[in-house]
This record gives structure tokens, sequence and C-alpha cells, in this order.
């Protein structure tokens, strides 16, 4: 398939249609009789003026951004509130948004998710903020039908946080991010380059958003091409979408590992603000005559077909066709990489699940803020009427993404008809994406409209011997599939498409049960905590030495912050760091938390005084490198090193839960993601980088001498001595690529709570 193409360099794009590559700008100027150059001509991109207008350093080329709003689920907004009120928080300074969508099923831990629940909403009344109920709508569509517009820049707690569809630039960081906010601080970032999406043609009726989502994931993902970038979707193709549609195409960008997203907006952007109640958000988007981009995916929709990515990545992506013709091959290399994933041969068995029919999938899930969609729902309700998902082994759950939408749906008839066919229909959830709802049984295989499929992300359980898979597909061929018995069809094979009636939004639910305290902080409320909820430890600044002992080694050429810090059952202990940190690494390396654990204790009797008596001779070691090493200047911490941890999801847990047991630094080659390195640096801890394979092994020692004068004079190389049985066995050089001067000092610190303290 030849639907996307990419370009080398930088292109220029010329009112709005012809895409002019940088070396050809001699055409550009000979077309607009002026002097053009790519940095007059960044200024013309929709994402600088968006930045630029919410960037209150003065430098264009270093951001410190305030943003218009916030939003944090339920895994998140309790540690964020904890962590702003031991940093000083009054009242909450902008519209932040609560929502109770990801542990809304209380079904783990006996009381604990819906005392976190009942802290949100104390917390909204107390610090003045806006709380969303369990079930009445994911925390996306939310902000979509209430919070974002034209020129905004949202800041989600979510890495999933993106509304460029309806003109707002939203990122998705970890939980220190939003508290910054919260204390009036910025979001501190080198302004990103910025990608142009290209959109040309029209998707046929049977392409769904999550077709072309997964065709550009799959082309840019493993070159890295928009990574840490704006993506910004210009084009004609645009405009033969409506924003609906938009929408889910919008929320998978965070897939390709970029930062932010931002479309040109138009007559169909300003219905669906008007339709919402709120036309006055609207605003028209559109880049300059003249804007120059660092890149372009050229796409043209037209080409582009029913699409699946198979497990264990959204960019592992093949048209359900050509599938279809090659089950043998492909299903092999799948059950290669589960075996790889489980340490076990036999792990998964999908090739026996094909036949003559087809390959049988065992469940079908439509959900979310990718899936849940009014239109994606309408049109799988279309596919199934007078049919059947038939009473085998496979199941068909529809969860709509707000009550709102969920209301128009039964109003429309959607709901009959998909209930009618067997599925079953469900409340405004998250659950299915990331494993606190709708696991799979063992050794089956799932398809979903939902936004990832990352290895047990879906809730199997490695260490029992469980797996289970899920690839992602449109609505429209899950629709198809079900319909079909659930053997993979692609929505090709049917005719009913693109009959979508207008959706008719009714805020009644929003009015009725949402709490909406924005300004109106009453300090008089108290916050209302539950015996789980569990102040943060306390933690040290930064030593003047550093000990890492080497507790995890990761060489997979990706670690997701599921494989750092599972997600789905184990999520609902995250109220109580330490709680939640025994969970650390625990479907990747079980003996993580332990080695930690032990680690921790060495640095505990150096608190009191001593050095640790099994440490004799590695501090014999040590003093070889720096002589007048001691006790009282060497601080002993956890290292994990991983080859590029970090992709997916924002959850700061996946950095909280190695500090609160001890860790001082990751050692990786390169970090997934901006967020999860920001999540590093907020909680104390170094990101080290190097080009150097790991000379040591679980239980070594990395020994790095003068390490806080070198952060805080910005240095950016250091030297670790590699130690193994009391010997320095080599070295290894370390970096740190650009931190702002807040970035070094929280990490002086100790934490970002520390810095925020010493700041009063």
């Amino acid at each position: 398939m030849d639907a996307v193409k990419l370009y080398e360099g930088g292109v220029y794009l010329v009112d709005g249609d012809q895409i002019v590559p940088e070396a050809e700008v001699d055409a550009v100027k000979n077309a607009k009789g002026r002097e053009v150059t790519p940095d007059q001509a960044r200024r013309g991109t929709i994402a600088y003026g968006i930045m630029q207008a919410h960037n209150t350093s003065g430098d264009e080329k270093n951001l410190k951004v305030k943003f218009d709003a916030l939003t944090s689920h339920d895994i998140t907004y309790v540690g964020i509130v904890q962590t702003a009120k031991a940093s000083g928080l009054e009242k909450f300074p902008i519209p932040y948004v609560l929502t109770t969508c990801h542990n809304s099923l209380c079904a783990v831990g006996g009381t604990i998710n819906e005392d976190d629940h009942l802290f949100g909403l104390s917390a909204a009344k107390h610090y003045g903020g806006i709380y969303v109920p369990p079930h009445i709508a994911v925390i996306h569509q939310y902000m979509r039908e209430m919070m974002a517009g034209g020129g905004k820049m949202i800041l989600g707690s979510d890495s999933h946080t993106r509304y460029g569809a309806l003109g707002t630039m939203a990122i998705g960081e970890g939980g220190g991010e939003l508290v910054k906010q919260l204390l009036g601080q910025t979001y501190d970032v080198a302004t990103p380059e910025v990608i142009a999406i290209y959109l040309e043609g029209a998707p046929a009726p049977f392409v769904g958003p999550q077709d072309i989502a997964l065709a550009i994931i799959g082309a840019v993902f493993e070159r890295g091409y928009v990574k840490n970038k704006v993506m910004e979707f210009v084009g004609p193709g645009v405009s033969t979408m409506t924003t609906d549609y938009r929408n889910g195409v919008d929320v998978m960008t965070t897939e390709t590992t970029c930062l932010s997203s931002i479309w040109r907006t138009d007559e169909d952007t300003k219905k669906f603000l008007a339709d919402h109640g709120r036309a006055e958000d609207f605003k028209q988007l559109d880049p300059a005559d003249v804007a120059y981009y660092d890149g372009c995916v050229r796409v043209d929709l037209s080409k582009i077909r029913p699409m699946i990515a198979l497990p264990f990545h959204p960019s592992n992506v093949y048209t359900i066709d050509e599938l279809n013709a090659n089950l043998a091959d492909i299903l092999a290399d799948v059950e290669k990489h589960a075996d790889e994933i489980s340490g076990r041969v036999g792990s998964l068995d999908l090739l026996g699940k094909v036949d003559a029919a087809g390959l049988h999938v065992q469940q079908g899930t439509i959900a979310g803020c990718a899936g849940g969609n009014y239109t994606n729902v309408i049109e799988a309700a279309h596919a199934l009427r007078g049919k059947s998902c038939g009473a085998g082994e496979f199941a068909l759950s529809v969860y709509p993404s707000s009550q709102p939408v969920f209301a128009d749906l039964v109003k429309k008839g959607a709901i009959y008809d998909l209930m009618q066919a067997g599925a079953i229909i469900r409340t405004a959830f998250c659950g299915p994406c990331f494993g606190a709802g709708d696991t799979p049984a063992n050794n089956t295989l799932a398809i979903r409209h939902t936004t990832r499929n990352f290895p047990n992300r879906e809730g199997s359980k490695p260490g029992n011997g469980q797996m289970s898979a899920v690839a992602l597909m449109d609505a429209r061929s899950i629709a198809a599939t079900a319909a079909n018995g659930g053997v993979l069809t692609s929505a090709e094979t049917l005719d009913c498409w693109g009959d979508v009636p207008e959706h008719d939004f009714d805020p009644s639910s929003y009015e009725h049960r949402v709490f909406n305290g924005f300004a109106v902080a009453k300090e008089e409320e108290p916050l209302v905590y539950g015996p789980n909820i569990k102040d943060w430890p306390e933690m040290e600044p930064l030593g003047e030495n550093i000990l890492l002992q080497v507790c995890s080694k990761i060489l997979d050429p990706v670690t997701t912050t599921d494989e750092l810090i599972p997600s789905g059952e184990t999520s609902s202990f995250r109220s109580n760091p330490l709680g939640l940190a025994e969970f650390t690494l625990s479907r990747r390396d079980p003996a993580y938390v332990g080695n930690a654990k032990k680690t921790a204790a060495y640095e505990t009797a150096r608190l009191e005084g001593a050095e640790p008596a099994e440490l004799a001779d590695v501090f014999a070691a040590i003093r070889t490198v720096t002589p007048e090493a001691a006790a009282d200047n060497v601080e002993i911490g956890s290292m994990v090193y991983a080859i590029k941890p970090g992709d997916g999801s924002a959850r700061e847990q996946a950095a909280s839960c190695q500090r609160v047991l001890g860790g001082l630094a990751n050692i990786t080659k390169q970090y997934a993601t901006k967020r999860y390195r920001s999540n590093v640096m907020n909680w104390g801890m170094i990101p080290f980088q190097s080009e150097d394979e790991p000379a040591f092994e679980v239980g070594d020692f990395v020994y790095v001498p003068g390490v806080r004068e070198a952060i805080a004079s910005g240095a950016t190389e250091f030297t670790g001595h590699v130690i193994r049985d009391g010997k320095v066995a080599g070295t290894m050089a370390l970096y740190v690529a650009p931190m702002t001067d807040n970035e070094r000092q929280i990490v002086l610190d100790g934490c970002l709570i520390n810095f925020n303290r010493n700041r009063r």
C-alpha cells in the first residue's frame, strides 16, 4: 500500500495545497515574489502561532508554556493533588478536570478505588475544580465536548491528551508537569519541530479513522520521524472527514511518539463546537500562505484500506487483506515474538485459530477515546443490524465514550440494533485499553478499536503462565468480523457505510452529575482520605557522589511504561506510593523489586553513618577513583538499564515507583518519549544515556564521582566506573541530554516536591 509517503528533509507548504521540497525554494520565491527562508516561514505554521501565544519566556526557541486547562483521570489525580498539596497548593488557578474513567468498576482492593473517587470530588470542592463521576465520560471525550477549542493549549496526565482536530494543541505528560501548572510554574521545552501531515483524497466509505491512524503510525514509528515533534494536519483531505471522525485519527497520534498535534479548522469544526454549545470557542486556523515544516507525511486517503495492527505494538501494521493472504507466515512471526516476551515456547497459538473459513477471533471491543465515538458506534450498529455475533467463543462489547453519546445512540436505535445482534453495551470506561476490563482468556486473540496493544496491557499475567493478544482495528472491520461470526473480516466486504445521522448532543447528564467548582474553591471543604491514600515518602537531595547498583538490565529494543509499572488491576493501588511500587517491573523483571530493596537497605545503613559492611570491598574500589570517598559523601541507589524505555503511557508512576524504592538514575541509549524522561527528572533521578554497550550485569555497581557539582554546573558528560567483585572493571561514558535550569535543580533537590518546598 503506497498511501503514505515520507519526505526527506523539510518542505514548504504554499497556499495550503502545494508541497515544495526545501531544495526547490527558488520556486516558492518566484511564485511569491519575496525572500523565503526556513526560519521565517516556520512562523507560518499553525503550531507556531499557538505555542508562541502561550509562551512566557520571550524566547521563541525555548518555550515556557502556561496552559489554558488541565485534565487527569483517576489513576493519576490523587498523586498529582498530593504532590501539589505538599508543594504549597492553595487553589486550582485554571480549569482542572478530574475524570473518573479508569478504575470505574471498583473491582479490586475493596474500597480503595471508590475512596480515590471521593478524594477527587473533595479536591474539586476544596481547590475549585471540575469532577466527572464514574461512567459519565472518558477523559478525552469530555474534554472534546466541553473544553477544547480553537487556539487553546491543554495539558493532561494521560498520554492520549490530543484535541488537535478542534484546534487545541494538547500534550500528555506525567503528573509533575501538571503540578507545575497548578503552582503557577511553566512547561519548559525547546520549541519542537513541526511536521506537516498533508492529507489529500477522501477515505473510502468502509475506511475508518483507526485505519488512517494505523497507516500513519506504521510509516513513521520505527523511523522516529515525528518523535517529540508536532504533527500538523493540513491539506484538502482534512475537510473530507467530519470532526468526530478526525478526533478518532487525532487521538492515535500519541502512538507515533509525537509531542502534540494540531489540525487546520473549517466549517465542520465550527459546527461541532456550535452543536456542543460552544460556538465562541471556534477559531479559524490555517497555515500562512508560505509555511515551512521540518518534514512531511503525505497521505492519500483514497488509497488507505482497512488495517490491522497485530500484537504487540500499534506500528505492527498490515492491511487486513494482506494478513488474510499470508496468515501462516505473519502469524508465525507474532507467535515467535510472544514466546520471546513470555520466556517460554508455545505461549500463544494463533495458527491453531485458522481454518478454511479464515482466522477466528475470540473477542471484539469498541471502546474509549478512540473507538467509542458516536460515528464509530453508529457505523458498527448499521453493520450488525439484523445480524448475529453468534453463540460461540466470539463476543463483542461496545463502550460509548460519554453519556451524551450513549443517550443519542439510544434515541437513534443504534443501541437496540447492537443488542439485538448480541453485542454487550457498557458505560463510558477506559478499562479495555489498559487491562482493567474485558481481559481476554488465555491463548485468545482480541480485536479492538482502542489505543494500544502492548504486551500484556490487555491484562494477562505472564508470570502466571498467561498470554493473550490484542490486535487493533477500526470499529467498522470489527463489526464486519462480528457479523461474520468472529472470522477476521475487512469492512470492505460490506456495503452499509456512510449513512450517519447528525449527532444530537444533549448536555443534561453533565449538568445533572458533573461537579463544576472552578473559581469557587471552598477551603472549608475537607479532603476526604481513604486508608490506602498515603503521602509521598521523604526523598533525599542528590549526593556529592553516587553509587548505582544495577537492579535490572533490559535489552529489549523498546520498554513500555506498562512494563515499567503494569496497568490494569495494579493501578488500583496508585494512591499508595510504596504499595504500588511493589509491582514495579513485575511483569518484565520480577526480581527487580527485591533487588532495589536490598540496595535501599545499603543506603539506610549509610544514612545511619556507616559504610555498609557488605560493601566494604566496593568502597575500597571506589577509593581508587576518589580517595576521600566515604559514607558521608557517596549516596547509594538503584539503577535500571534499558535501551529505549518509556514508550506509551504518561503515568508518572513509571518513574516514581523506581524513586520510592531508592532509584537514583536510569541509563539508556535513548528515551522513547519526552514525557518519560521528564517524569524521571521530576522524581529526582538522573536521566543518563550512553552509547557504550552495558559492560555490567545485575548486582554490579556503577560509581559516578562528582555528580552533584557536575549537574549544578551544567555539565553533560560523566564517567561511570563499573565495579564488579570488589574491583573497578572498566569505565562507561555517560551523558545527559539538555536540561533546563529548573530540571537540574529538581534533580539536585531530590524531587519536584523538595524543589517547591525549598522555594517557599
